[in-house]
């Protein structure tokens, strides 16, 4: 997020954006990345257990994390336009689910949202806390399609570094403690 921890509110839902996938599209991104026959050739899908051509999964979770993206950096622009500087947010340290509810065809508009269900202080890099994130995508017939929890670092604005670990910090950069305090172990 671009908000800083301390100020994002648990439950509110973010939304995303939409897109509409069509055909060429669908074919296209599966002939680069998922070449399943289902998702490159619109005859040959007739037959499969879909009953025509689909999106990869993974067609369906890039254009979500792009919308993802897309509106964060507009939520920032949007913060430092009414003066307020916006939050810092990390790398994600991974998925902890992701499921695909139901196909994406051709001429389906999916609906991203992101909702942060929880947050907590990092237990392992002061100053910032991880973000338990809900993304859902669903489409224009309001069925889920894709659904996933996800965790991201975000900054903590208020943070200060305890006295011991600064201490600490600057101990390190004294020049020839090291060698000393290997010698006296």
């Amino acid at each position: 997020m671009t908000r800083w921890f301390e100020d994002i509110t648990i439950d509110e839902p973010f939304p995303l954006g939409e897109h509409t996938f069509t055909e060429e599209e669908i074919i296209r991104f599966g002939k680069m990345y998922d070449p399943q026959y289902f998702h490159i050739d619109p005859e040959a899908a007739k037959h499969s257990h879909f009953g025509g051509l689909v999106a990869s999964g993974w067609h369906t979770v890039s254009v979500g994390h792009r919308k993802m993206v897309d509106a964060l950096f507009a939520e920032e622009q949007r913060l430092r336009g009414m003066g307020e500087e916006p939050g810092v947010s990390g790398p994600s340290p991974g998925v902890n689910s992701m499921a695909f509810k139901a196909p994406v065809r051709p001429g389906d508009t999916v609906t991203y949202t992101l909702t942060v269900t929880g947050k907590r202080a990092s237990a392992s890099i002061p100053g910032w806390g991880l973000l338990f994130n809900h993304l859902t995508a669903v489409n224009q017939r309001g069925e889920l399609v894709y659904d996933a929890e996800l965790v991201g670092f975000n900054k903590l604005r208020d943070y200060r570094m305890p006295l011991r670990i600064r201490l600490a910090m600057a101990l390190t950069r004294v020049p020839g403690l090291n060698k000393l305090l290997a010698r006296s172990s």
